[in-house]
């Protein structure tokens, strides 16, 4: 049986495939919104030597930088902006052949647990309407789920990739601060973000991830990474207290656990004393520095001006006001208020200790353990509107994913099939640069479990 790869490579060799590819996405597509824009690049000229993702379609979360396509982070404020370069990940990414296919939605400026805060639309779970998708990158997460496209990029600061690949039941990466360029990420939380990975495939994920990855001259947060060995089959699994998870995600981790173990692994619980710390540390760096990188957005450089303002100063006040949303302003309050001049140590300064404190006890851990395995949040999709978890409860949920950005470390989502009608899954963190060890064990877990497809996908091999 041909490789999911190979099942794209098959296809979209001409024009009469490609047109009717386009058209049965937009087609399904309709329903779910994880498209902001979608046309897909012509393949490369004869003059270009064929790449290992030759004639494969990526998404694109749409703060991700690509010339001459949208770049609006989901926001009034850059509605109709056009972006004049390229990411340096996208670039890897197109110069192995891929082949770039739209831009997909996501909360304003990747602010979001739900992918509800985005100005340009709703996107919904493939899997069920009235459900979210997961946020901030839910548009990537949902077009991979429904088959519109094997690969897709999107950027994590606290879990926005983990999380909505957790809601729609695909894999999700979030490699190691520094080993992906962030050059042409749209700048929220600089020391927390990275640019990271969705497939239904866990070896084209790997293929892409070795692709994308690497120092980068025009991001100097970037490296060449050191890679650790891969190891033995020692591992942990994190101890949660009782009544913190829902029975379907709580059986999801006890059963990767028992895969993982008919694999060789050998598995202890182990507790992390600073995890009641993470959400706290986590909001109040992130809010902090968020204020500062949205400064830029003053109606005077590019984006949304008013059309009328008597001076520089009401300009200002008027493109902020009418081009970010509740969300965007909520965090530049707060990350305003915590940078004040009397409190910016009794709060930034306290959260950046705590994030030292909790990559020291990560770093104690994986002396002894391969990985851990923990959830990836505490529910299955929750729904629309927030009937099920409102935003607060939705903030204090990011605790298992955004433990991995204060310490930047890898962690890899990975789905175990479904549960009540909704995808449910695991989340597995290794030491830093170390995502080989993800891929290993994602690995011998697909062999158990295989990521269903939901009603209405599109299937590839129809346009063969």
């Amino acid at each position: 049986m041909n490789s999911y790869k190979e099942q794209w490579l098959a296809v979209l060799r001409n024009k009469t495939q490609c047109r009717a590819y386009e058209a049965r996405v937009r087609e399904l597509d309709a329903p779910i919104g994880s498209f902001l824009s979608f046309h897909l690049d012509p393949p490369p000229g004869s003059n270009n030597p064929p790449g290992a993702l030759s004639g494969i379609p990526l998404a694109v979360k749409d703060n991700i930088a690509v010339r001459g396509r949208p770049l609006t982070c989901g926001s009034r404020i850059l509605e109709n902006f056009q972006c004049p370069y390229t990411a340096s990940a996208v670039e890897k990414l197109m110069s192995a052949g891929a082949r770039i296919a739209g831009k997909t939605n996501l909360d304003e400026f990747g602010m979001g647990s739900s992918n509800e805060n985005s100005a340009l639309g709703e996107t919904v779970n493939p899997w069920n309407h009235n459900k979210v998708p997961g946020g901030s990158s839910g548009g990537s997460a949902a077009a991979v789920a429904a088959g519109f496209v094997p690969l897709a990029l999107g950027s994590d600061t606290g879990g926005s990739v983990r999380q909505p690949a957790n809601f729609c039941g695909v894999y999700g990466l979030k490699p190691t601060y520094g080993t992906v360029s962030r050059y042409g990420l749209t700048a929220y939380a600089s020391s927390l973000e990275v640019i990271g990975l969705f497939s239904r495939d866990i070896a084209l994920m790997e293929e892409a991830f070795t692709i994308m990855r690497g120092f980068d001259p025009r991001d100097q947060s970037s490296i060449n990474p050191q890679e650790p060995p891969v190891g033995g089959k020692k591992a942990a699994v994190l101890k949660v207290d009782g009544g913190a998870l829902d029975g379907a995600v709580s059986d999801a981790c006890k059963t990767a656990a028992e895969r993982l173990g008919a694999e060789g692994y050998e598995f202890s619980a182990v507790q992390l004393p600073s995890l009641k710390y993470v959400v706290p540390a986590y909001y109040t760096i992130a809010a902090a520095e968020a204020s500062a990188n949205l400064a830029r957005y003053n109606g005077m450089r590019y984006g949304y001006a008013p059309d009328y303002a008597e001076n520089p100063r009401e300009l200002m006040k008027k493109a902020r006001h009418e081009g970010f949303g509740p969300e965007v302003k909520l965090r530049i309050l707060l990350g305003t208020y915590v940078l004040r001049s009397g409190f910016q140590e009794q709060y930034y300064g306290r959260a950046q200790k705590i994030r030292t404190l909790i990559r020291r006890e990560l770093d104690a851990l994986f002396k002894d353990y391969n990985f851990i395995l923990m959830p990836v949040f505490p529910t299955q999709a929750f729904s629309r509107g927030g009937a099920d978890m409102d935003d607060y409860q939705q903030r204090l949920a990011d605790v298992f994913t955004s433990l991995a950005n204060l310490a930047g470390n890898p962690a890899l989502a990975v789905p175990t099939g479904m549960a009540k009608g909704l995808p449910a899954g695991v989340q597995l963190m290794a030491p830093h640069f170390a995502e080989a060890r993800l891929f290993q064990a994602a690995g011998e877990l697909s062999k158990h479990f295989s990521p269903p497809s939901p009603e209405g996908s599109l299937d590839i091999r129809g346009l063969a």
